[in-house]
């Protein structure tokens, strides 16, 4: 068996332990609760995984005059929102996205950890899209939704969203949560209207673009297949990228 290991961790790094009931549609606070208090008692553990149709935002949505009243709406029309433990912006979610969650503790330093523990994550998805034949780069993209440097973009445009979140685990130790949110097959143009709208209601100056953002699989043309001719959907990518997680280590 081939064994996948991050080129810059450290030797005897703990290997991922995936969640085995994590592949139906989750609730992605739920989920990410229970990372976080397997993670604290020691290993790593992993989760790729679906969320129901949502809008997820962080902490900092919550200054908004309209957050709650806009909440209310938004969950009768079947958009719940819920507030992440990272920073970022507003990320929706629905069918044709996958997500890879991690998490681990780790002796390191947050400043010394955060680039190395965004590379190890980028690293993982890179190695998937490489198994259908698609090459992915880091870089931010002006436009697109929750933007940051360690976004993985085709050609341009963004398919994979990236976040980190730490916590103190005791006096010499963090608990670490690391997120990618993979756009495969899903509909952009619902995803960035429902954003938009919310953003709009809620009075900010955010909007995105849909040309901003990209699927893994094209609208058009070429499809992607694995090395056993196999297309690239949602469920297959995920299946590819829980065996690859499944032998792999933490990056700190």
């Amino acid at each position: 068996m081939t064994t996948h290991t991050l080129s810059f961790a450290p030797p005897r790094q703990p290997a991922f332990v995936l969640l085995p009931d994590a592949g139906q549609p989750q609730d992605d606070l739920a989920l990410e609760t229970r990372l976080l208090e397997q993670a604290a008692e020691g290993g790593a553990y992993a989760a790729v995984w679906e969320c129901r149709p949502a809008l997820v935002v962080p902490a900092t949505y919550r200054r908004f005059e309209r957050f709650e009243a806009l909440c209310e709406r938004f969950a009768a029309e079947g958009w719940p929102v819920s507030v992440r433990r990272s920073g970022g912006g507003l990320v929706p979610q629905g069918p044709g996205m996958v997500n890879l969650s991690l998490a681990w503790r780790t002796p390191a330093r947050m400043a010394d950890a955060m680039e190395p523990v965004y590379l190890g994550l980028c690293a993982l998805l890179q190695e998937a899209f490489e198994s259908f034949g698609l090459d992915a780069q880091a870089q931010p993209v002006e436009g697109s939704f929750c933007d940051g440097r360690f976004n993985l973009a085709l050609d341009g445009r963004k398919a994979v969203g990236t976040a980190q979140y730490w916590k103190r685990a005791n006096a010499t130790e963090h608990v670490v949560l690391a997120h990618a949110c993979v756009l495969v097959d899903a509909d952009l143009p619902l995803l960035v209207g429902r954003a938009n709208a919310f953003e709009a209601r809620l009075g900010s100056d955010r909007q995105y673009r849909v040309e901003a953002v990209a699927n893994l699989v094209p609208p058009a043309g070429w499809m992607p297949v694995d090395a056993a001719g196999r297309p690239l959907t949602a469920a297959h990518f995920a299946q590819v990228l829980g065996r690859i997680v499944a032998v792999s280590s933490t990056p700190c």
